[in-house]
């Protein structure tokens, strides 16, 4: 036994939240603050706790997008102002919740000009968008835009193969963590 250490007593972790904003419907933050901690335990729970949150909570994305009238991701659309990847990675952005395992469709169908939001989304019952103001596309004259998607609801982060998608069929990076 190591002389200069001596028995810790027991005591009962206690945690607080500290700090608590709502700063949009889509970014909350909190600071919490957890003790006592013995020497070392701090950084093994903290690591353990953000691997959690990352990792273990589920989430619902956007994970396909089918654009009519497009042959590659890097097309641009007439009449609007994003290109096709940039439409995707917008779509990527979106805030969902879902209370379905299922795979669920959904679709925009806008006629422009004007801009496009997430709350031009058509969703089925199951599924909501946190934030229905969040920019999607700008339409820049009297052009029309469909997109089918796919969302799912799964935990973690999830890249997508890029050799797969053709035609107009993209398949979206999700990332499901709400954290």
């Amino acid at each position: 036994m190591i002389q200069d250490e001596a028995p810790v007593p027991a005591q009962i972790l206690q945690w607080r939240c500290i700090e608590s904003k709502i700063e949009s419907k889509r970014l909350h933050y909190g600071r919490f603050v957890a003790s006592p901690f013995g020497k070392g335990q701090a950084n093994t729970v903290g690591v353990a706790m953000r691997r959690t949150l990352l990792g273990g909570i589920e989430g619902t994305s956007i994970t396909y997008a089918k654009f009519r009238n497009v042959v590659h991701e890097y097309s641009t659309l007439v009449g609007v102002r994003e290109s096709v990847h940039d439409i995707t990675i917008n779509l990527k952005e979106i805030v969902l919740r879902s209370d379905s395992y299922e795979t669920q469709a959904a679709s925009i169908s806008i006629t422009g000009p004007g801009n496009i939001t997430a709350g031009d989304i058509t969703l089925p019952p199951p599924v909501q968008i946190i934030d229905a103001s969040q920019h999607t596309a700008t339409a820049t004259k009297a052009t029309s835009l469909d997109i089918e998607s796919k969302i799912e609801k799964n935990r973690g982060y999830r890249t997508c193969n890029l050799r797969e998608s053709r035609n107009g069929e993209f398949f979206v990076d999700a990332v499901f963590a709400p954290i």
